[in-house]
């Protein structure tokens, strides 16, 4: 088992940055990728970025390329995004997800990103 917990989200005008954590325990041998997924109000959860455990390779939602950064630190077993320029169509519940390589996907509880003036 896997456990993730996220933390960081908030209230941030357009235009400013946020980063949000997630902190993995348990297993953490068995995870080979994390990752940070969103979903807003009526629509469907999506990608927003990925990292591999081994060599670090990432992949981003094209809404969100040049803008958001997924980095990780696997001392502490943590993953962060640092998102900038941040804009209201950016505003979700953002989840952090660890991925096993026995395609078992452990999620997050979610926090909110607000972006609004």
């Amino acid at each position: 088992q896997v456990q993730v917990v996220e933390s960081g989200g908030g209230l941030v005008q357009p235009g400013g940055s946020l980063r949000l954590s997630c902190a993995a325990s348990g297993s953490i041998i068995s995870i080979n990728a994390m990752g940070w997924y969103r979903q807003a109000p009526g629509k469907q959860r999506e990608l927003v970025a990925l990292i591999t455990s081994a060599g670090g390779s990432t992949n981003y939602a094209a809404s969100v390329k040049g803008r958001f950064t997924i980095s990780r630190d696997n001392a502490k077993n943590t993953v962060y995004l640092q998102m900038n320029s941040l804009k209201p169509e950016d505003t979700a519940v953002y989840y952090c997800s660890a991925h096993s390589i026995r395609s078992i996907v452990y999620w997050g509880q979610g926090t909110q990103v607000t972006v609004s003036s």
